[in-house]
């Protein structure tokens, strides 16, 4: 049988946080599309929340429940970091290390061909190193952000716990072409648990150094035509193969997802657009995970109302039913705005409210996910980074005229109404933003032409297949996984 005609058997094994885990699941409907079986590993709670599958996908991907141990102070039935308080995620951590046993036993008794894991699961390689499984890491943050964090043993390192935040401020010396991406400094003090540690074995850059290391080959979620250079910097400085897999843009819009087509239609979301202009309303949501403070809450919402604009606005007052610390609404806030603006305080279908022609922009924390979705309707972006690879996203897209940040003071992250209301209007309105707008419809083509993606998949499996045989042959004594 020819190589590339034999169907490989891949399991995926993502971090629980739905930003990580959608990105694995859309990979896994690409990958399905070409005859190959996937084991998609996750919590039960997980697995039961996500989109229901195309019917013409779902005999390929194979949905494998793995539950999470009692932990001390993680709360029962918190599975994803949505579920939980920020600095309740440690615990879930704990949790999450604790399946590999679990894991072990599964790849042991299943034995799949491949393994695709994620920066949290930095003990996976080694485990299929043991099994002669060969190992992908796969990285849903974008290869400006691998670039910029550096090599493996600098990772490892933690920055030598980061003595100097300042350190990530600038960019850095492995970097060899001019760029702008780099940390704001409250980016990095609120995040420094990140490099640091914290309760659980291993810090978040530790895992992604260990990771990287022990896997044998590279996923990014990008393309080349996006950023070349930074996808050839990655392989260079972690001396490994490195495929762009396409910027997974969804393959359906609702996904049969009955809760969203329920939430579309049934309920008022889309009259309400329908009832506005063209091209008018700014969309304004911050993902799963990213939860303003009281404090920038309240200037997000002065400064919707300052800028005269309609809105459509999806607010989490909490991080879960865990979250006790409360955000609230500026006293009057939704009766002041009632004729132009909408707070939705529950879940709302994005790409639905993303593909309506009224929506003309997208107030986000440049989380990928959501700039990919925005993009590939041609939606205008406003940026509000929090947490993790935000900043060096919306650095990337700065750089390249792709979208505008509301300014902050460089320390303390903060930020004002008026700069809110500016930022909206220069974006949505003015000739200063033109660019901002053009470049969203420029660039449509790259994050959502089907072809594009389905190209980049077939190469991937091409060298997933070639590389197995291989191993196969030489009775899987070739695995070579140091950088």
């Amino acid at each position: 049988m020819a190589t590339e005609n034999r169907k490989l058997h891949i399991a995926m094994l993502p971090w629980l946080a739905f930003g990580h885990i959608l990105p694995y699941l859309e990979l896994a409907k690409h990958i399905a599309l070409k005859g190959h079986k996937i084991s998609f590993i996750s919590t039960p709670r997980n697995i039961d929340r996500l989109p229901k599958l195309p019917s013409h996908i779902s005999p390929f991907i194979r949905f494998v429940k793995i539950p999470l141990q009692p932990v001390e102070n993680l709360p029962k039935d918190a599975e994803a970091t949505t579920d939980l308080p920020y600095d309740k995620v440690q615990y879930l951590k704990i949790a999450y290390d604790a399946m590999r046993d679990s894991i072990h036993h599964f790849l042991q008794t299943n034995k799949p061909d491949w393994i695709f894991f994620d920066f949290a699961a930095y003990w996976a390689g080694p485990i299929a190193t043991e099994l002669n499984i060969s190992s992908a890491f796969f990285s849903i943050m974008i290869a400006a952000v691998l670039g910029f964090l550096g090599p493996a043993p600098v990772l490892i390192s933690g920055y030598g716990t980061l003595d100097e935040p300042e350190v990530l401020t600038a960019s850095p010396k492995w970097v060899n072409f001019p760029t702008t991406v780099a940390f704001r400094l409250y980016e990095v003090l609120r995040m420094k648990d990140s490099f640091t540690g914290n309760m659980s074995e291993a810090s978040d850059i530790y895992r992604f150094g260990a990771g990287i290391k022990s896997c044998d080959v590279l996923l990014i979620r990008s393309c080349s035509e996006f950023e070349p250079e930074w996808l050839h910097l990655v392989e260079e400085i972690h001396q490994k193969l490195v495929f762009p897999v396409g910027q997974l843009s969804p393959l359906t819009i609702d996904n049969c997802d009955d809760e969203s087509n329920g939430a579309w239609t049934g309920g008022s979301i889309k009259q309400w657009l329908d009832s506005q202009e063209k091209g008018s309303v700014i969309y304004v949501a911050f993902g799963s995970e990213a939860k303003p403070s009281q404090e920038e809450l309240t200037e997000i919402a002065h400064g919707l109302e300052l800028s005269g604009l309609p809105f459509f606005w999806v607010l989490r007052k909490q991080r879960g039913e865990f979250d006790t610390d409360l955000n609230e609404l500026p006293k009057g806030f939704e009766q002041r705005t009632k004729d132009r603006g909408v707070v939705c305080m529950g879940w709302a279908p994005q790409l639905k409210i993303l593909s309506h022609d009224s929506v003309g922009g997208f107030l986000t924390h440049s989380g990928w996910s959501s700039v990919v979705e925005a993009i590939s309707y041609e939606k205008a972006l406003i940026l509000l980074p929090f947490l993790a690879d935000q900043g060096l996203n919306a650095r990337l897209l700065e750089e390249k005229k792709m979208a505008y940040s509301i300014p902050r003071d460089e320390r303390e992250g903060t930020f004002t109404r008026d700069s809110v209301a500016n930022s909206l209007s220069l974006v949505m309105l003015e000739e200063g933003g033109k660019v901002y707008r053009e470049n969203a419809k420029n660039m449509r083509e790259l994050f959502a032409d089907k072809r594009k993606q389905e190209k980049y998949v077939e190469n991937l499996m091409k060298y997933l297949q070639k590389h197995r045989e291989i191993q196969k042959e030489n009775g899987d004594t070739t695995h070579s996984k140091e950088s």
